[in-house]
């Protein structure tokens, strides 16, 4: 049915309406802010003086001369396959602790839950760095029991793993996200299951593992990004030491901007970034296709 004219025009849809906060967000603070630092990474910009273009020659120097570019992202690198791994398989197991028939169980998921609200934010990393300091909580304890302290801060060694240990400890939203997939697995392939005999470890690979695969994908897509975008627990607790054994490439990004105040040459590197990102969740999504299963 064709719409009715109002004096010759069309009357203003309300949807527009509706949708226009959202829209003036999503062109002053998303599409606005994308679009000029694609501009300004091909430019010489300070923010003290007028752009000025200078084709890819952020793009060469930072491939060609460089130093710390290729340290840091080496150590990002290190830090998405510490992290990763440990926060999946951290939620996974404490999803499917929570996945049983307990007293009080919206009191434990509630409590396992709260560290993600807080996150890595600046407090909690304060509270990190004083846990694990060679005088902290962790190493008294340590002391309690007879073993020396370690310097976990302090040694290149152990430096990157303990910061990692920190977005780990983070892991509630990935849990509620696992502990929704469990939840949506009938209990009779279970009963079957058990019926033919089959081990607790039998179960798990041959029905829980394969039916929470969305949940894994989802929860290894976000944690993916999130991690290559790590910047606050090793500003705060390291300042990317010692030794630039703790230097992501987010701190070398922030540096460049707000330190040399490089910002064009920033952009290059925020939009190298996202280059790797993408390629990162592409290469997940094309694997998706043989190892993620959806139920029907």
């Amino acid at each position: 049915m064709k719409q009715k004219k109002l004096n010759g025009r069309l009357p203003f849809s309300e949807g527009y309406l509706y949708i226009l906060p959202w829209a003036i967000g999503f062109l002053v603070f998303g599409a606005y802010p994308l679009l000029a630092s694609l501009t300004y990474s091909f430019t010489n910009f300070s923010m003290f003086n007028t752009p000025k273009f200078i084709g890819l020659d952020n793009y060469i120097y930072m491939f060609t001369s460089d130093r710390e570019f290729f340290p840091s992202l080496f150590v990002t690198f290190k830090y998405v396959l510490f992290s990763v791994p440990m926060k999946i398989i951290s939620a996974l197991f404490f999803a499917m602790l929570l996945n049983r028939s307990i007293k009080f169980i919206n009191v434990f998921t509630t409590v396992y839950y709260l560290p993600s609200i807080l996150g890595a934010s600046v407090s909690i990393s304060i509270l990190w760095r004083f846990m694990f300091s060679l005088t902290g909580l962790v190493n008294t304890v340590l002391g309690k029991i007879g073993i020396p302290a370690i310097p976990f801060l302090e040694h290149p060694k152990y430096a990157l793993f303990t910061i990692s240990l920190l977005v780990v400890w983070s892991f509630g939203s990935s849990m509620v996200i696992f502990l929704a997939g469990l939840k949506q697995i009938p209990k009779e392939l279970y009963e079957a299951c058990r019926i033919d005999g089959a081990s607790k470890t039998k179960e798990f690979f041959a029905i829980t593992l394969p039916l929470i695969t969305p949940s894994l994908f989802f929860n290894l897509i976000m944690q993916l990004i999130n991690s290559f975008q790590s910047f606050t627990s090793a500003f705060v607790i390291t300042h990317g030491g010692p030794m630039g054994s703790t230097y992501l490439y987010m701190m070398k990004l922030y540096d460049e901007a707000f330190a040399n105040f490089k910002m064009g040459y920033a952009s290059a590197l925020s939009w190298f970034l996202f280059v790797i990102i993408l390629i990162a969740t592409m290469f997940v999504f094309k694997k998706s296709n043989k190892h993620v299963y959806y139920m029907e």
